[in-house]
């Protein structure tokens, strides 16, 4: 029975929206794949809060090797430790973080761990900026943070914190990286480059300060050699000449 011409349009729009609808989730598909933290206690100065991440996996041909962190103000590399993670990933503290790392997860395969930290700051939200490393070198950067009321492409993981208890207070200072004790690095963790440029960092303030050292110590010299020769020619001038 052919159909109306009613009927042929409404067929035809619920074609036209039904390809729309599949051209919008192939283009979302790329961009569904995102990195999340939640926590059993989300509460501002809460103690020994346990935080748990995931990163989802956007390629199909390689794995997660690598998570590095960058922790909120208030939160120290010392306050942090880890739970549960991937069979063989270590964690190891940074400068202004961490980094979870070891051998390369299944293609398609999320990467889940979860820290223990000793006391959440007091704030309403906090951002928990993560980059991603791949097997085959590929670097994901979870790091933008909505700017003008726009969504970003990337968001960082966020934290959203209930109002502190009553009666809730800072615990004390933490301990320096020094002080703390640091997981030592192993086969399967794989040297992050912020550690390679703390090391250079410190090496060029070394430098620095040798340098600096030498500088001083002949601008000393100088300085009391000309006070000395001004010295002797105003003595030598105000010494009567012999008479014959």
């Amino acid at each position: 029975m052919p159909l109306t011409p009613v009927a042929r349009t409404g067929r035809r729009i619920a074609l036209a929206g039904a390809a729309a609808l599949t051209a919008t989730l192939a283009l979302a598909a790329p961009a569904a794949a995102h990195a999340e933290v939640e926590a059993d206690t989300p509460q501002a100065l809460a103690q020994n809060v346990t935080l748990g991440f995931v990163s989802e996996a956007e390629s199909d041909t390689a794995g997660f090797t690598q998570l590095r962190i960058v922790l909120p103000e208030g939160i120290a590399p010392g306050d942090v430790t880890l739970g549960e993670a991937p069979e063989g990933w270590k964690l190891k503290a940074t400068g202004d973080g961490y980094s979870v790392a070891g051998p390369a997860l299944k293609a398609g395969v999320d990467a889940e761990h979860t820290i223990k930290v000793r006391q959440l700051p007091d704030a309403k939200e906090i951002v928990f900026k993560t980059v991603e490393t791949y097997s085959d070198g590929k670097v994901s950067r979870w790091i933008e943070l909505p700017s003008g009321g726009a969504e970003p492409e990337q968001p960082a993981p966020v934290l959203k914190l209930k109002a502190a208890a009553a009666g809730a207070k800072p615990v004390g200072a933490s301990p320096s990286r020094s002080e703390s004790a640091t997981p030592t690095p192993s086969a399967t963790e794989p040297e992050s480059a912020d550690g390679g440029s703390d090391t250079t960092a410190e090496a060029a303030q070394t430098d620095d300060n040798s340098s600096t050292g030498v500088i001083i110590s002949v601008v000393l010299a100088a300085v009391a050699l000309l006070v000395a020769g001004a010295w002797w020619l105003v003595k030598r001038r105000g010494t009567p000449s012999s008479q014959g």
